[in-house]
């Protein structure tokens, strides 16, 4: 089987079951942004010090996969995937609170950076936030669970928590935002 189709050369390309759309439309930006922030996962999974967090990463990666599947639906088209829900964003919250235990407490905004690895988690923090804004673009045009928009919201909370995780774990200190020269 080729990789290439020629399908989407005139700016069209399927959704899962087939109905075609243009490449601008939302579905894409917002399936896309949401591949996006799994590739920007692999890339978190390449730097040093990640292997302590592959196997809660790489479950995030198969959710995106599942969440990316829901939004490339065709009407109508059942999901053959699991459907993300409440259990799966339980379980960022909870991760979330052991983390902070470790954490100091935060008074400030910090800058994103740090580590590699923390710096890395910032930088999916932040696509994160970008495919969650696009799947509420999307929510306005076609009916979206809201158990969706629920996690991509806390997969950025998890992200920021992990990100200051690693800092801690590297030895690295966090720079607190000052506002002004």
């Amino acid at each position: 089987m080729k990789i290439y189709t020629k399908t989407g050369d005139g700016g069209e390309s399927s959704l899962y079951g087939g109905a075609r759309l243009p490449k601008s439309d939302l579905r894409f930006e917002a399936y896309g942004t949401v591949d996006e922030l799994n590739a920007v996962l692999g890339v978190v999974l390449a730097q040093p010090g990640a292997k302590v967090y592959q196997a809660e990463l790489t479950r995030i990666q198969a959710e995106l996969f599942n969440l990316g599947a829901e939004l490339a639906l065709s009407p109508g088209q059942e999901l053959k995937a699991h459907p993300l829900g409440v259990q799966e964003t339980a379980v960022l919250e909870q991760r979330m609170d052991e983390l902070q235990q470790e954490l100091p407490e935060l008074k400030n905004f910090i800058l994103p950076g740090g580590s590699a690895l923390g710096a890395t988690l910032h930088h999916a923090r932040t696509v994160a936030r970008r495919a969650e804004r696009a799947v509420v673009r999307l929510k306005a045009q076609i009916e979206v669970r809201p158990e969706l928009l629920i996690y991509l919201n806390r997969l950025s909370d998890y992200l920021f928590v992990l990100a200051r995780h690693a800092n801690l774990k590297a030895g690295v200190q966090e720079v607190t935002w000052q506002g002004k020269d």
